[in-house]
């Protein structure tokens, strides 16, 4: 019998690459995905009955609400989802490995290239829920977090990464407009989602970075996109963070990643060059079994 990890949010972007990947990554486990249309993770009844009847060995848990106006309008559901449900799964696995899929989000973007000794300091409602979660999980030394920023990749519905959401408003007539002093570090979810099993493979517990190797303004972002999203070409507009409205935004969220890449067995790609590597190679730009790694 292989030993089980529970997968939450399978179904969405990160949880989905994590499941799809784990044949190539991680042979020796059993899979078992959750998506919330399986289990409502705020039902801790619900919760306690899936965690007795499926008994696993460990839980890398990706589901969040994550959008950040959902938070700003609703912060009682972003409690109850990042902040409750989280506490809840790593008590129902305080005897087991528990990797918690974080932000750099708890940041307030004044810095940049953040480590993990950085005094966090959110600016949103997001921020400050996926913060609290990770207090929570922290208090078991077994237990993991991993702080990522922004994610590249496909998902089901194809509305869940930021490269769908472009792709959708430029196809429905819309311009979208990228600032030019915002600045993330952004990665492929399937870069991610080998990370997250060799982390789970060594036992690694504490807090991580993990983001892509260049920091690139949003603007930066789309114009390495065009060559892949052809249909964004003309569409896409440059702005000033200055100008922005809405659910405050952190500056810059590049991540110091050096703690991580300590542990892991390949080298954490820089956006820009994956996209260049995967042209390149002439393979699928979001491959979860990616040659280059």
């Amino acid at each position: 019998m292989r030993p089980r990890v529970i997968v939450t949010g399978a179904a969405g972007l990160i949880g989905r690459y994590v499941v799809k990947s784990a044949s190539r990554w991680a042979p020796n486990w059993e899979v078992h995905g959750l998506s919330r249309a399986d289990l409502d993770l705020t039902d801790r009844v619900a919760a306690e009955q899936a965690w007795q009847r499926l008994k696993p060995h460990a839980v890398i848990h990706c589901a969040a609400v994550s959008r950040t106006k959902d938070c700003e309008q609703d912060p009682q559901l972003a409690r109850r989802g990042n902040i409750d449900a989280t506490a809840h799964l790593a008590y129902l696995s305080k005897d087991v490995p528990f990797i918690f899929l974080s932000s750099g989000e708890v940041f307030d973007g004044k810095k940049g290239w953040y480590c993990e000794t950085d005094r966090p300091d959110p600016i949103n409602v997001y921020g400050k829920t996926k913060l609290e979660g990770e207090q929570r999980v922290l208090q078991n030394a077994r237990h993991a977090v991993v702080r990522i920023v922004l994610t590249a990749g496909t998902s089901q519905h194809g509305d869940r990464s930021f490269v769908e959401e472009m792709s959708r408003s430029v196809k429905s007539g819309k311009t979208v407009t990228l600032y030019g002093d915002e600045f993330r570090c952004p990665l492929p979810a399937g870069v991610i989602a080998r990370s997250v099993w060799e982390l789970l493979d060594k036992g690694a517990s504490g807090l991580y970075h993990l983001g892509g190797r260049e920091r690139l303004s949003r603007w930066e972002i789309g114009q390495a996109l065009l060559p892949w999203y052809p249909e964004l070409q003309g569409h896409l507009v440059e702005g000033s963070a200055g100008g922005h409205t809405g659910a405050p935004r952190p500056a810059d969220l590049s991540l110091n990643c050096e703690k991580i890449q300590a542990l892991l067995s390949f080298p954490i790609p820089g956006f820009r060059s994956w996209l260049k590597d995967r042209m390149h190679q002439g393979v699928d730009i979001w491959d979860y079994e990616p040659s280059l790694l």
